[in-house]
């Protein structure tokens, strides 16, 4: 009789862990699915801040991880290159290490991160490097491009 019981209280016990597991899987997807509407002015704002397509060169895409010590190192060479030549490069940042990044490190067939690719204007891509890449060096890529 005890033993009846034990086994009907960790059948339950796991049926409870099961169930809650999916309701709170589908819980929160379908809280990711809801889009939020932008208002007007805020997309108008975003629109007139960005290059127009036309203006841009280059863009330079970066694979890589927010805890990938040398894609931290990268940040401040993608953040300056974005400042200084934002008119003609467009920077990209893909955390390949979440569900949303990991799709565009499968696009690009990466191999390793950091990994830096970049698209001539028509989206093509041009160049490629693995590992930390010096502005200095990115700079002898970006004017080979046209951009000054």
């Amino acid at each position: 009789m005890k033993r009846s019981n034990l086994i009907l209280i960790v059948l339950t016990v796991a049926g409870l862990g099961f169930f809650g597991v999916i309701s709170s899987n589908g819980a929160a997807s379908k809280a990711k699915n809801v889009k939020k509407p932008v208002p007007e002015k805020q997309a108008a704002q975003k629109a007139a801040q960005e290059p127009k397509k036309s203006d841009i060169k280059v863009t330079f895409v970066e694979l890589g991880s927010v805890n990938c010590i040398p894609c931290k190192a990268m940040q401040p060479v993608m953040d300056e290159i974005g400042k200084e030549y934002g008119d003609q490069v467009k920077v990209v940042f893909h955390d390949v290490w979440t569900a949303e990044g990991k799709p565009y490190g499968q696009q690009y067939r990466i191999r390793a991160i950091p990994t830096q690719v970049f698209l001539d204007a028509d989206g093509k891509e041009f160049f490629r490097h693995q590992g930390f890449f010096p502005k200095e060096e990115i700079m002898k890529i970006l004017q080979k491009q046209g951009v000054k």
